[in-house]
């Protein structure tokens, strides 16, 4: 038996899970499940930045390799693929020639969107959630020169490899600049901008750090919670510094309020946003639907809490609500749970949270930026706590009921 060569298959499926936006515990049981299966023993150690794994085979021999982690992706589709791969080889245990050889087919089945697709994702995901957030017409054509803005600026800076931080702020401030200095043809330029930053707000690495926490990986999920608030405070900051440098160009804008539409079209806008962002997270096919229909029934879910208490409970009961739906759908089609969660959940996402947040800080509103500051953290904060517990229930009765077979 070469086990170096399926150690190789192994390390090279948990490289492009950790490149696609897996979660930690994904990548090591890949890893440590694939040599298991060809009676080897794996110790994996991953986190955001890299993965080690030392294998030692039936023989007494010790393997040990290293793999640098860069700049991590949304490709939900890649995950799936690899996933697949990971448990056929520990069904079937082929040859490790045969293993190499699937690792090279699925490399070559794997599907990405085009610029041009890509840039109409962020086109329909701002117009989705611009009609969410209480937007005209008018303000979602907006919102969609917004949102191309940001496509464009994000698919230059991945290009080259700009620092995350960095490229969060310019792409916010540029999206902000751009509809701020609109907003005076009598437009809503909140709901344009809350819209097109609901593309920056990172809800994988949310999910991923809540994730990571409940499966025991602490250092993995204190790492992306730190990414999380860098990137909501890059997110802060290039929308203040442009609502600032707008209104001492042009003066304050007129307030214009935003439309209250009822929970059918609220649910509607929430599906056509949600389509934009499958197409953001590189998901294909009838999943694209399902994934979709997650948020609509999420938001659902969410008003139908608020109507009968508060939004406290609705922002919690939807965050369960979307995981239930997650996990279920997984079982369903047999595909990772994380694909449907993160696009179930965005809708309940505090994105507009952190942009009011931070106008009261920058038009000097300092009760308003604490009072909105402590609700968006809250919100997060009941959605981590959603999260956790459907995630705890699910695995625990898992591991009943493997205690029962055994």
């Amino acid at each position: 038996m070469d086990y170096s060569l399926v150690f190789d298959t192994a390390m090279e499926i948990g490289y492009q899970l950790a490149m696609s936006g897996a979660e930690t515990y994904r990548i090591e049981e890949s890893i440590h499940r694939i040599m298991a299966a060809y009676g080897a023993r794996a110790e994996v150690f991953a986190i955001p930045n890299s993965m080690t794994a030392t294998v030692t085979t039936p023989g007494g021999e010790s393997i040990t390799r290293l793999r640098r982690i860069g700049f991590h992706g949304n490709d939900m589709d890649t995950v799936e693929l690899y996933s697949n791969l990971s448990r056929r080889i520990c069904s079937e245990k082929p040859n490790p020639e045969i293993a190499t050889k699937w690792l090279q087919e699925t490399a070559a089945r794997r599907r990405c969107y085009r610029l041009p697709m890509f840039l109409v994702g962020n086109i329909v995901a701002s117009i989705g959630f611009c009609l969410f957030f209480g937007g005209t017409a008018l303000d979602s054509l907006v919102a969609a020169l917004c949102g191309l803005v940001v496509g464009l600026i994000s698919h230059l800076s991945s290009k080259l490899h700009i620092n995350n931080f960095f490229a969060t702020m310019v792409t916010a401030f540029s999206m902000a600049l751009c509809a701020y200095l609109l907003g005076y043809l009598g437009i809503n330029a909140d709901a344009a901008i809350v819209a097109a930053l609901m593309m920056l707000v990172p809800g994988l690495l949310f999910i991923n750090a809540i994730r990571d926490i409940i499966f025991g990986d602490i250092n993995s999920g204190i790492n992306r919670l730190v990414q999380v608030i860098l990137i909501a405070v890059a997110i802060g900051l290039g929308t203040g510094v442009a609502r600032s440098l707008s209104f001492s160009l042009v003066g304050t804008q007129p307030d214009i309020n935003a439309q209250n539409y009822g929970p059918i079209v609220q649910c509607a806008a929430a599906f056509i946003g949600c389509l934009g962002f499958c197409i953001l997270f590189n998901i294909h096919g009838i999943g694209t639907l399902v994934c979709a229909l997650g948020g609509t029934l999420s938001w659902g879910a969410y008003l139908f809490a608020v109507h009968l208490t508060d939004p406290v409970v609705g922002y919690l009961f939807g965050t369960i609500f979307a995981a239930f739906y997650s996990e279920a759908m997984a079982r369903i089609r047999h595909f990772p749970a994380i694909t449907y969660l993160v696009i179930s959940i965005f809708p309940l996402l505090p994105g507009a949270g952190i942009y009011y947040t931070t106008s009261y800080l920058a038009d000097g509103n300092m009760a308003g930026f604490m009072a909105k500051g402590a609700e968006t953290i809250s919100v997060a904060g009941l959605m981590a706590i959603g999260i956790l517990t459907v995630s705890t229930i699910v695995r625990g009765t898992t591991v009943w009921r493997q205690m029962r077979h055994k």
